[in-house]
Order: structure tokens, then C-alpha cells, then sequence
């Protein structure tokens, strides 16, 4: 049974929440305030979080930029229409998975949440990839230029850099981005996948004029070069 999170200081919010996840057989735990649930990383083995901004923004953020970035946990954000668009690119910047807005339909949020289920990957292979002087550990999930600088990335950053990775010298679409960054809603994508070029681009950019991420118009994205991989042992 999969185990879900909510995380809303909406009373009303997490009981229509928990009663209709329950009915669909997932173990849900809710909590009003970040700390409880960072209090519930530490002690359960989580799943999925459903974040709501509707009250508490601050609050909600700072949990997604702690979990969301740096841990294998898919996060959904809910939101009220009110909220300005720059609160859910954000979010998902900061490591959010998919986002909803209020008032939605429960087949439509069901469909989400079984989604990002479904699609959390799993262990990803332990491999080292180097193109000049970078080097990407996908176990460490650390981008590091030489010995001693580390570029921190966010979720969304790393999952874009591997997609390239993984095909340099390729043109990738929109939609191969979009599926690479696991950005479920094609509006959200589209506002936002040029905002995670954009970032990609500056902190490779670090201390250095090349250039590794060429737009080919009409088409996507190119990685623009030679990348090597090793793969190594993961140890029993």
C-alpha cells in the first residue's frame, strides 16, 4: 500500500483529502505545518506529499525546497486560483512534480496522484557522466565542476541536464523535456521549461564562456557536447 502525505492548514483541505485517497486504498498521513512534516520524512517511508499553498505559501515552499530537490520523493502542489503563477513555477523549480489548482475535479486529481506514483523511478543506475570538465554523479545526484566546486541543481535542473546527458548531440523535443523533467500539465510546462533552460544554462555557465545547450527553433534542445559515462559497481 502506497503511503501518501498531506500537508495542508486547511482543516477542511486535508479531511476531503484523506477521505478520498482512503477510498482509493493509498495510507495517508496529514499535517498542518511543514516541521510535522519533516518530522514524518524522518520517521516514515513516503510515497508521495500533497503540498497545499492555499494557506501557509511560506510554509509549503520551504518543505519542497527541503524534500523535494534532494530527495526520491515525487511531490503534488495544490493551489488556489488566486495564487500568482510565479508560486507554482516555484514550486516546481524548487522540486515539485505536478501542480493543481483549486477547485478541481476528483478524477482529474486521482489520475495525478496515481501518476506520479506510478512513474517514481526507481534506483537510478550508479554512473558517473563527464563532459569537459564537469562530472554528473547519478547516485550522489551532485553536478561538480573540477575537484572543488559544486553546483547545487534542483530537481527539475538535474532531471533536464541527465535527459541531455543521456542524448548528446540529439535533438530533444518539447515533449521528451517535458516527460524528462516529469512535468505532468502541458500549460505549466510550457511557462516553465524555458525558465529551467535558462537556469541550466547559467550555472553550467559557471566560470566559463562555452555554451552547452543550443535552442534548434521549431524543433527543442541540443547538447552541444561529447559526454562519457562509467558505469560502476553498485555494491551488496
Amino acid at each position: 500500500m502506497k503511503n501518501i502525505l498531506v500537508l495542508s492548514q486547511d482543516a477542511s483541505t486535508r479531511e476531503l483529502l484523506v477521505d478520498l485517497l482512503s477510498k482509493q486504498e493509498f495510507r495517508i498521513s496529514a499535517v498542518e505545518s511543514g516541521q510535522q512534516a519533516a518530522s514524518k520524512m524522518v520517521s516514515e517511508a513516503l510515497d508521495l506529499a500533497i503540498v497545499d499553498l492555499s494557506l501557509g505559501r511560506e510554509d509549503g515552499l520551504q518543505f519542497v525546497r527541503d524534500f523535494g530537490a534532494n530527495r526520491d520523493l515525487p511531490i503534488i502542489i495544490i493551489s488556489a486560483d488566486y495564487l500568482d503563477e510565479s508560486d507554482k513555477v516555484v514550486g516546481l523549480e524548487t522540486g515539485a512534480r505536478d501542480y493543481i489548482t483549486k477547485p478541481f475535479g476528483h478524477p482529474e486529481f486521482l489520475a495525478r496522484v496515481r501518476a506520479a506514483v506510478r512513474q517514481r523511478p526507481g534506483r537510478e543506475r550508479n554512473a558517473i557522466f563527464n563532459f569537459d570538465d564537469w562530472q554528473v554523479s547519478t547516485k550522489r545526484r551532485r553536478l561538480r565542476r573540477g575537484t572543488d566546486i559544486e553546483v547545487k541543481l534542483t530537481a527539475g535542473e538535474f532531471n533536464l541536464l541527465m535527459a541531455f546527458l543521456k542524448n548528446p548531440g540529439r535533438v530533444l523535443s518539447r515533449e521528451q523535456l517535458l516527460k524528462a523533467t516529469r512535468v505532468y500539465d502541458q500549460e505549466v510546462y510550457d511557462r516553465s521549461i524555458d525558465v529551467l533552460i535558462l537556469r541550466l544554462r547559467r550555472k553550467l555557465a559557471h566560470r566559463s564562456t562555452l555554451q552547452y545547450i543550443r535552442t534548434e527553433r521549431g524543433a527543442g534542445y541540443v547538447f552541444e557536447s561529447a559526454v562519457d559515462v562509467k558505469e560502476l559497481r553498485t555494491r551488496r
